[in-house]
């Protein structure tokens, strides 16, 4: 076993992998060899770190210092400081604010101190390629302890006795759905792990994938175990290469260490896991939808009774958990039901991983415990509003969710709170608006997503979602009438009460939460003919203030449509009919002379 001085982990995610995470990752490599230093410095590649908005980033233990927006370029003066003269690179740690000057360890930063980190505990920590690094912080003990020490029942009422539930969206028990599974007398049950993730700005489920392979197929031959399966499946959608393509891995090395596939561990316990693609429908993210999918069917989902835990997979009965649902399972196994339910609420036990984005500093992935109050992950684990903004709202739950006020920053973020409030907890997406959002715009944007996405089963969601957007449009563009608004209000909850299915019956959301909330911009842009945000286009005009312009012409030069027109020297003015406010103009200003109105 080799032991070395400094290990150096790198971000190799596929946010980070977009950036130069593996030319950093292949050059740091040969700048330590070329210095006699490859057997001195361990090069480790792991998941998503979490720090979103400072990748690529690398970690260097001891001090477990961070190194923030790493380019290729940095590597040869990072070596030649950290690891030829000890010192860390001033100006690459990460820092709270310019000049701050203070080493940053990981989990001093702000981003880190308030997370409790179970569904994430290994995702940039382990390189998720190699086996051996799960089972050392471990992995596949929790497998070994069901199939030698309880009985199916047993881990069945453990799971129960947790509270744990769905994380996919509706949040159901996931206890209760294995004991239904198990009841079922058949010859054949199937574990479906659900990682259809389409939720705009989600990334929770790849990221765990990516970065912690092994725990879902541990989880998934636990669950096969509970409900007396010997089959699972892992939906996951194609747009996910790098998931995929680590989780085939991890397959691979599963069955050669013998905890998946023929007697696992030893015993008389059989599972097999198959990988299935999903073309990146977002109805197949609805349980019955994603079984016709594997099915080989058209993704459309099914009236229920029955459900899948009875009837589901060709006919059998299936239990389907989403990735993080899983992630949950181990460590509850290991650490007891009492454990995990000191975690968060009495109704919404453990923590929740979301997906940190929008007008926000920190971005990128955060786990917490339910029942943290919405104003610190917004203002503490994510840094607050950039450029001294005003937060305005935060959208959970994605397309299916609802917009939340400012005014409710202080309630605690949890399954049924989140539901008084016209949201959901959904995947996990949590996307950050500010002053300069639009609230009718940001509804017409998540029910252009659903109207798109919706499978054409059932009228209401069919035909209800495409006559919402097109009212949203009409009120965006300035001509819609107070009417129009009454009849959105009405159809909004005409299709939630109707449709068939989750897509359908939330879809209205983020219409009936903007509407309870910012009715005042709807009034705004059907009254005043105005966009308070100034977002919408058709709504807002440019004008050049006289006392400010230099008379340069440079805003003349940059219009495509010639709308500018004057004379250098003497001045400028635009022109309002041929204005497609294209904001080129106000971009390319330096004097601050052009206003949007």
């Amino acid at each position: 076993m080799e032991f070395f001085n400094y290990q150096v982990l790198i971000c190799s995610g596929e946010g980070c992998n977009s950036g130069e995470a593996k030319k950093i990752l292949n050059l740091l490599k040969v700048e330590l060899k070329q210095h006699g230093l490859d057997r001195d410095v361990e090069i480790i590649k792991t998941g998503c770190i979490g720090l979103c908005n400072l990748g690529p980033s690398i970690i260097v233990y001891p001090g477990s210092i961070v190194y923030a927006n790493v380019k290729a370029s940095d590597i040869q003066e990072l070596v030649a400081e950290h690891f030829i003269k000890g010192k860390p690179l001033q100006r690459l740690v990460y820092q709270l604010k310019p000049g701050d000057g203070r080493i940053r360890a990981l989990n001093n930063l702000d981003m880190y101190k308030k997370q409790e980190r179970i569904v994430l505990r290994n995702c940039g920590i382990i390189n998720p390629e190699d086996v051996e690094e799960y089972i050392a912080r471990d992995g596949y003990k929790a497998l070994g302890k069901v199939l030698t020490e309880m009985k199916p029942e047993e881990v069945i009422d453990v799971i129960k006795e947790s509270g744990l539930r769905g994380r996919g969206g509706g949040g159901f028990p996931t206890g209760t759905k294995w004991a239904f599974a198990s009841k079922q007398k058949n010859d054949e049950k199937y574990i479906i792990c659900n990682a259809d993730e389409g939720d705009p700005g989600a990334f929770m489920d790849r990221s765990v994938l990516e970065g912690d392979p092994h725990t879902v197929l541990e989880a998934m031959a636990i669950g096969g175990y509970a409900i007396g399966a010997n089959k699972g499946f892992i939906y996951v959608r194609a747009e996910y290469p790098l998931a995929v393509e680590r989780l085939k891995i991890a397959i691979a090395q599963a069955k050669e260490y013998g905890v998946l596939g023929e007697r696992v561990f030893g015993s008389d316990f059989n599972f097999d896991i198959e990988i299935r693609l999903g073309a990146g429908a977002f109805v197949c993210g609805e349980e019955t939808a994603l079984i016709k999918s594997i099915e080989g069917k058209r993704g459309m989902p099914v009236t229920k009774p029955p459900f899948p835990a009875v009837s589901g997979l060709w006919g059998k009965p299936t239990v389907i958990n989403n990735v993080e649902t899983f992630a949950n399972i181990c460590p509850i196994i290991l650490k007891g039901a009492e454990w995990f339910k000191s975690i968060g609420t009495e109704k919404s036990s453990g923590t929740k991983v979301f997906a940190l984005g929008g007008k926000i500093r920190n971005t990128g992935l955060v786990e917490i415990a339910m029942g943290t109050p919405l104003r610190e992950i917004i203002f503490d684990i994510g840094g607050g509003i950039p450029n001294n903004k005003q937060f305005k709202a935060v959208q959970t739950g994605g397309p299916s969710g609802g917009c939340i006020p400012a005014r409710a920053l202080n309630i605690p973020i949890e399954y049924d709170s989140l539901i008084e409030l016209g949201s959901m907890m959904g995947s996990g997406g949590m996307i950050v608006m500010d002053e300069d959002n639009c609230m009718v715009d940001i509804a017409r944007f998540f029910l252009d997503f659903t109207k798109d996405e919706s499978c054409g089963k059932c009228t209401s969601c069919r035909i209800g979602t495409k006559r919402m957007l097109e009212i949203l449009e009409k009120i965006t563009s300035g001509k819609a009438s107070m009417s129009d608004v009454e009849r959105l209000e009405k159809l909004a909850r005409q299709v939630k009460n109707t449709a068939l299915c989750g897509l359908g019956q939330t879809a209205p959301n983020p219409i009936l939460s903007t509407l309870r909330y910012f009715k005042d911009e709807y009034i705004a842009h059907v009254v005043d003919k105005k966009c308070p945000a100034k977002a919408c286009k058709t709504l807002v005009k440019y004008r050049i203030k006289p006392e400010l312009c230099r008379k340069c012409g440079l805003c003349a030069k940059n219009c495509g449509v010639s709308a500018i027109h004057g004379k250098a020297g003497v001045g400028f003015d635009i022109d309002i009919t041929k204005c497609i406010r294209c904001g080129v103009c106000k971009q390319v200003c330096a004097f601050n002379a052009i206003v949007k109105e």
